[in-house]
C-alpha cells in the first residue's frame, strides 16, 4: 500500500475527532458562550449537515484541480476554522466555522476516497478504502477521548487548538507524497458523471450504506444511557465502553481491506445479515453486562468492515465518475450518521424506553437488507463465457465452407 494512502488515514482522523469529540465538551462551550446546552449541541449537527451538502458540491468545485492541490486546499481551510474556532467568543461565529469545516472535511474526503482507491490500484480498493475510514476509527478510539481530556484539563478550546495543531502533519506529508499531477486529460463531463451515478442499482447500494450508517450512529449515540440505565454500568465504564466500540471498528475496517477484494457480494450479504442478527441481540440482551462488552467490539468490527465493503461496492459500481462516486459515497455515510440518531431519539421519546434505538438498529439492518438484494437484482447478469468451438468429428461435416 503507497504510504500516501496512510498520510490520508492521519488527516482523516484529525477530522474524525473534530466531527465527534464536541459530545465531550457541550457543557464547556455551553458555559463559556452563554449558549444552552441544545444550542451547543447544534453544532455537531452543523457539522454533519455540512458534510451531506458539501460532499457533491466541494467535489464539483475540485473536480478539475490537481488532487494534491484540493486536499492541501481543504485541508488548510479545515486547519484554519479551527484555529478561528478555538479564539473567537462568538457562538455565531463558532457555528459558522463549524459548517465552513464540515464543507472542507466534505471536500477532502471525497477528493482523498477517490485517490487513495487511484493510488492503490482496482486490485486493492477495499484495503485502500479500509486505511482512509480507518482514520475514523482510531478518531473514536484515541482522538475524541483525547479531545474531552484536554477540555477537562484546559477548556474547550484546547481541543479545538490540538485539532489545528494535529493537522499541520498531514499537511507536510499529504505534500509531500501525494502526485502533483493534474486530473487525467479523459475525464468524464460532470454530465456524463452525474448520468453514471443515476443508475438504480448504485442509488439503492447508496442508500443501503446510509442504513448501515444510520442503524451503527443510532446505537452508538445512545450507548452511554444503555450501558448506565439498562446494563447497570456506573459511568466510568463508558469511556471505555466507546473505546471498546472504536477497537472493533479498527479490527473491523482493517479485516475487511484485506479480504473484500476477493469476494466482495458474499462478505458484503453475511455482513449485513450478522449486523441485523447482533443489533436484536444486542437490544434483547442488554441488561447482561457480559454480553453487552462481547456484542460492543463485535457489533463495531460488523457495522465498519461492512460500511466500509459498501464504499467500496460504490466505486465498482461507479467507474464512470472517477470524481464524484466519493461525494456521494461520504454523502451517504453523514446521511445515516445523521438520521440515526434522530430516529433513535425519537423512540425514546414516544416511551420506548432506552433499548428502543438497539430495536430501531435492526429494524433499519433489515431495511438495508432489503435494499441490498433490489440492488443486486438490479446489476447486469454477467456475459456468460464463450463455449469451445465445435470441431468436426467423425461422420460430421465442417460447418464452414472450404
Amino acid at each position: 500500500m503507497p504510504f500516501a494512502v496512510y498520510a490520508l488515514g492521519l488527516a482523516v482522523f484529525t477530522q474524525g475527532t473534530s466531527e465527534f469529540m464536541l459530545s465531550g465538551l457541550l457543557s464547556g462551550i455551553s458555559d463559556d458562550l452563554h449558549v444552552s446546552i441544545p444550542a451547543a449541541a447544534l453544532l455537531t449537527s452543523a457539522f454533519a449537515v455540512g458534510i451531506v451538502i458539501g460532499a457533491p458540491l466541494m467535489a464539483l468545485l475540485g473536480r478539475n484541480w490537481p488532487r494534491r492541490r484540493s486536499l492541501l486546499f481543504f485541508l488548510c481551510v479545515f486547519a484554519a476554522v479551527h484555529v478561528l474556532g478555538a479564539v473567537t467568543s462568538s457562538y455565531g461565529l463558532l457555528l459558522a466555522t463549524r459548517v465552513v469545516g464540515a464543507l472542507a472535511n466534505a471536500g477532502f474526503w471525497a477528493v482523498a476516497l477517490v485517490t487513495a482507491v487511484a493510488l492503490a490500484g482496482p486490485g486493492a480498493r477495499a484495503r485502500a478504502t479500509s486505511v482512509v475510514v480507518g482514520g475514523v476509527t482510531v478518531a473514536c478510539v484515541a482522538g475524541v477521548p483525547a479531545g474531552a481530556w484536554l477540555g477537562g484539563q484546559w477548556g474547550w478550546r484546547a481541543a479545538f487548538w490540538a485539532v489545528a495543531l494535529v493537522s499541520l502533519p498531514a499537511i507536510a506529508v499529504i505534500a509531500a507524497t501525494i502526485p502533483a499531477g493534474r486530473p487525467p486529460a479523459t475525464l468524464p463531463g460532470t454530465r456524463a458523471e452525474l448520468r453514471s451515478l443515476a443508475g438504480r442499482g448504485l442509488q439503492l447500494t447508496l442508500l443501503t450504506s446510509a442504513l448501515v450508517q444510520g442503524a451503527t450512529f443510532c446505537a452508538f449515540s445512545y450507548l452511554e444511557p444503555i450501558a448506565t440505565h439498562v446494563t447497570g454500568f456506573g459511568s466510568a465504564w463508558v469511556p471505555a465502553l466507546l473505546a471498546l466500540f472504536g477497537v472493533g471498528s479498527f479490527i473491523g475496517v482493517t479485516v475487511c481491506g484485506r479480504i473484500i477484494d476477493s469476494r466482495p457480494d458474499a462478505l458484503t450479504a453475511a455482513g449485513l445479515v450478522s449486523l441485523a442478527a447482533g443489533w436484536a441481540l444486542f437490544a434483547w440482551t442488554a441488561g447482561s453486562p457480559v454480553a453487552v462488552v462481547a456484542l460492543v467490539l463485535v457489533q463495531g468490527m460488523l457495522a465498519f468492515g461492512t460500511g466500509t465493503a459498501l464504499i467500496s461496492q460504490v466505486f465498482r459500481l461507479a467507474d464512470g465518475a472517477p470524481t464524484l462516486s466519493g461525494s456521494f459515497a461520504t454523502a451517504a455515510f453523514n446521511v445515516g450518521g445523521a438520521l440515526g440518531p434522530w430516529i433513535g431519539g425519537r423512540a425514546i421519546d414516544a416511551g420506548f424506553g432506552f433499548r428502543s434505538p438497539l430495536w430501531v438498529s435492526a429494524l433499519l439492518m433489515i431495511l438495508a437488507l432489503g435494499t441490498a438484494g433490489a440492488a443486486r437484482a438490479c446489476r447486469p447478469a454477467p456475459a456468460p463465457a464463450p463455449g469451445p468451438a465445435l470441431r468436426p468429428g467423425p461422420g460430421r461435416a465442417p460447418e464452414h465452407g472450404p
